[in-house]
């Protein structure tokens, strides 16, 4: 049987109707319902008019949609505090953002579109690029191999290996690969006094610069690595390893590049024992060269040396674990051959130490990049 419906306002009614002196039998018998049902109607609406019965019909159903409008605005709420984190601000980036709402949430595209303000008819377009595939995975094969390159040094090989692209799609691909390097660092105050004016190289061999690198192998023993650079060309000339390094030993490797090429006029170094003693000063005497040291607690004043370091160290300590001396020496060359005739450096224009030196000597000479 269908169950039948009765407006609060016909309710009233009949229970006027039943004060009035009308029979309850008559009315439920009339009505077809049971007496308890006529017993709840009169004690939820009785004493009530007409009017009244509208009233809280009315009210009822204002409580009814406030309580909707707040649930809906505290979950946008909660939604958009969900999502706050994410840069939204590209259409394509609030594609994913819509998508996520909805598998998530369960909401419908509209109200999801409604609430980042996306246009809707955007979630319907499907890109025409060409996806470049083959160029995306040769970019992530490049930055597997060198994994402290970033996206400019990857974009140069990229364009040697016949890739036409820009670099800011280098960069495009490079970000959309997730191939972003994370190294914050903290940065220092510049100093306020001011610095005398140092020698700047002119071509080759006007000026090298030495330092050292500590590190240590598997089983903890300590390991010391001597790095010898041009500063003109960015040439890696020598990088000597051993448990101890003296001043013997800078003598001896310069004394091995000496043989090949000619003596510096100037030598960038540090205040160590091993530079200030008197083997390496009776080098410098001997070849005509100048010891330029820095300032104590100025590392700054040696920056090449010390930005070269910090290539070495990233680029190939960082990621290989030594076992013994002989991998060092052989790993650490190994690098020494790539820095210098394969790595990028972008105060060369791009070209390799070794490519940049070959051009010099082509057009004899030079004053720099």
């Amino acid at each position: 049987m269908k169950r039948k419906h009765f407006p609060a306002e016909q309710i009233v009614a009949v229970l006027k109707q039943a004060e009035l002196g009308m029979a309850v039998g008559d009315i439920v018998r009339q009505l077809g319902i049971s007496e308890q049902t006529f017993y709840r109607w009169k004690k939820q609406y009785g004493g009530l008019q007409s009017e009244g019965v509208r009233e809280l019909k009315v009210l009822q159903d204002e409580n009814a949609r406030l309580k909707k409008l707040v649930a809906e605005l505290s979950l946008d709420k909660a939604i958009l505090q969900d999502v706050a984190f994410k840069k939204v601000g590209r259409p394509a980036l609030k594609r994913e953002v819509v998508e996520y709402i909805m598998d998530h949430y369960g909401l419908k595209l509209a109200r999801a579109c409604r609430l980042i303000k996306q246009v809707r008819s955007t979630q319907y377009l499907t890109s025409k690029k060409d996806p470049k595939l083959a160029l995306r995975q040769r970019l992530r094969e490049l930055a597997q191999v060198r994994v402290r390159w970033g996206y400019r040094r990857l974009h140069v090989l990229l364009k040697r290996e016949g890739f036409q692209l820009g670099v800011n799609q280098t960069y495009r691909w490079y970000c959309l690969e997730q191939l972003q390097l994370r190294a914050w660092r903290k940065k220092r105050r510049k100093s306020t006094v001011t610095r005398q004016a140092r020698m700047q190289p002119r071509q080759q061999n006007d000026a090298w610069s030495m330092d050292f690198v500590a590190d240590q192998l598997a089983d903890g023993t300590k390991v010391r690595l001597l790095t010898i650079i041009d500063i003109f060309s960015r040439e890696c000339l020598a990088i000597v390893t051993g448990h101890r390094l003296r001043g013997e030993d800078v003598v001896a490797a310069l004394n091995r590049i000496v043989e090949k090429r000619p003596a510096p006029k100037f030598l960038f170094v540090d205040n160590g024992s091993e530079f200030s003693g008197q083997m390496l000063d009776l080098w410098a005497y001997h070849h005509q060269t100048k010891i330029d040291f820095s300032r104590p607690g100025k590392p700054t004043d040696n920056c090449f040396i010390e930005t070269f370091n910090g290539s070495l160290r990233d680029e190939c300590l960082n990621v290989h674990w030594f076992a013994t001396l002989a991998e060092v020496q052989a790993v650490v060359e190994t690098w020494r051959v790539d820095y210098n005739e394969i790595r990028p450096h972008m105060t060369l224009k791009d070209q390799t130490p070794k490519d940049f030196a070959r051009r010099l000597v082509t057009e004899g000479g030079g004053t720099g990049p």
